[in-house]
């Protein structure tokens, strides 16, 4: 499948970036294309994997002639670019347009172009009923995606996406902040102790990458179900690790912030196909005859029950800690 292919990465930089490098550096891949805009994190990343396989590309999502150029060649890409922080896209909306949406319809148009096979973009829960801009630029990807999908004229190709929850320990969690909390003996301020988040590794969201990627059609959505637990019990199980007397501190739910994240919507969760260890959410591929969606329904689809990290298996604080041992850092600092 990957034999002598080349594989491109979009933010390859990061933590996503980071662990695919790690699972697939060894690979029979050709090539490994990373694709980012942060020339000190590229140098970082070269001196630590040290392969002649993977190259190194400065550009930016947002310039689609450097996207253009980057994609040629080109057998596969894994779109992982984007801004993340909630903070940052509440103060500069605009910013998270350009990247999320804008480079997002840059990556799709290239690869197009470019006769790219396969292409999946990374999403995320706040996709899903958003209250915040980085969840609106992720939704509004994700239908960047669809459309492209929709009306893609060489049939061989496949434009498809991942949405997942908090990845453990990547750019954003709060496991290392509160991990720096009790290194320095402070507090751990959590906003509301009964806010659950979906709990998986870096490794997990990899995974679903790859399972998208080997049963993905265009304009499809996957969605891994992932066990969730408390922010409560998420700063328990890190104080227990860590041997450590941190106390923890209630600051209450902060702006943009849900109590529960939603990965599937009960809409989609009337057409969406249970495949054991993964929701598959097929492609809306109504074309543009407008009664298809004025006034044809499906009489026979009834909406069901949202799937979310409230009513999703719930970890206690023992479960947490094992989980939290995945960490390759938390295991460093364990021992």
């Amino acid at each position: 499948m990957f034999k002598n292919k080349t594989l491109l990465i979009t933010g390859g930089t990061g933590s996503f970036g980071n662990a695919v490098l790690k699972k697939f550096v060894m690979s029979d891949l050709y090539e490994i294309r990373i694709f980012s805009r942060d020339e000190k994190k590229q140098d970082d990343l070269r001196k630590k994997i040290k392969s002649n396989k993977v190259k190194f590309h400065i550009g930016d999502v947002r310039d689609f002639e450097s996207v253009k150029k980057v994609t040629k060649g080109v057998d596969y890409i894994f779109h992982a670019a984007a801004l993340k922080q909630v903070p940052s896209c509440e103060f500069f909306p605009m910013e998270a347009v350009k990247t999320n949406i804008y480079g997002t319809n840059n990556v799709l148009s290239a690869a197009e172009e470019n006769n790219v096979s396969k292409v999946i973009v990374l999403s995320t829960d706040k996709a899903v009923y958003p209250i915040n801009v980085m969840g609106m630029t992720k939704a509004m990807l994700e239908k960047v995606m669809i459309a492209k999908a929709r009306n893609l004229t060489n049939p061989k190709i496949i434009f498809c996406g991942t949405r997942y929850g908090n990845v453990m320990g990547s750019r954003g969690s709060v496991i290392p902040l509160f991990v720096d909390a009790i290194k320095n003996k402070k507090p751990i301020t959590i906003t509301d102790p009964k806010m659950t988040r979906f709990m998986m590794t870096l490794e997990d969201a990899v995974d679903l990458v790859m399972f998208a990627f080997e049963n993905g059609k265009s304009g499809d959505i996957f969605v891994h179900k992932a066990p969730a637990a408390t922010i409560e019990v998420l700063a328990q199980a890190l104080i227990e690790l860590y041997s450590s007397k941190s106390k923890i501190k209630y600051i209450g739910t902060r702006h943009g912030e849900k109590i529960y994240e939603t990965l599937v919507n009960r809409e989609e969760m009337a057409k969406a196909e249970d495949l054991t260890n993964f929701y598959r959410i097929p492609s809306d591929n109504r074309d543009l005859n407008y009664n298809k969606f004025f006034d044809e329904g499906n009489i026979n689809k009834s909406v069901s029950d949202e799937y979310h990290s409230h009513n999703t298996e719930r970890l206690d604080v023992k479960q947490m800690k094992n989980l939290l041992l995945k960490l390759d850092f938390i295991k460093q600092d364990i021992n």
